[in-house]
């Protein structure tokens, strides 16, 4: 089998090396792609001067053509966000606008380079919300040239008005867990196939 390659970008709002959530859901995903044969890594986006802006780079030490040459070098782009007020993070939203530049970045054959890459999503949040988050990130990635897999989510969303975190949980959801492991099956089948036969000119 061909050995595949996974970037998760977490979009926690705090840097390291404060615990959190998105992290640890990102890695778990990480964590189910290995059992794929995929490996890779996990980046906390707000540990690196990633300017706001929809360019390639930005300019002024802009940390983002760094972890860009990451995501165009891997197979796999998972973007781990927590939920706030019902919505992606600031900063998965800021990862998805540079994102955005990919639709005037193409290869020798006119594609866009993030063809032939799968986009996949991991949610947490101790608010309602996850599905909504997860539509919005899916839809954007699709939008600059992933592709999306079935079952290309896994989320933890506790009680309403609550103050538990899913990194203070003690054993993990079963159900979140099976979901992960959805996740983790289809992207990597996925990229294995495009890996072998991408998109046409």
């Amino acid at each position: 089998m061909t050995d595949l390659t996974a970037l998760v970008l977490a979009c926690s709002l705090k840097p390291s090396p404060a615990a959190s959530s998105s992290e640890l859901i990102g890695r778990e995903v990480l964590a189910a792609l290995g059992e794929h044969d995929v490996a890779g890594e996990v980046v906390r986006v707000v540990d690196h001067d990633v300017k706001f802006g929809v360019s390639t780079d930005e300019g002024g030490g802009d940390a983002w053509p760094a972890l860009r040459a990451k995501m165009l070098g891997a197979d796999i782009l998972v973007i781990a966000t927590p939920i706030w007020m019902g919505q992606p993070s600031s900063v998965s939203k800021m990862v998805l606008e540079r994102l955005d530049a990919e639709l005037s970045e193409t290869d020798d054959q006119g594609r866009l380079l993030t063809y032939g890459k799968v986009g996949a999503v991991a949610v947490v949040g101790n608010e309602d919300g996850a599905h909504h988050v997860t539509a919005e990130v899916l839809q954007a990635l699709n939008d600059v040239g992933f592709s999306v897999p079935a079952s290309a989510s896994t989320y933890w969303v506790g009680e309403a008005m609550q103050g538990v975190d899913y990194q203070d949980l003690g054993e993990k959801p079963e159900k979140t867990t099976g979901t992960t492991k959805t996740l983790a099956a289809n992207a990597a089948h996925l990229a294995r196939l495009l890996r072998g036969a991408n998109y046409p000119a």
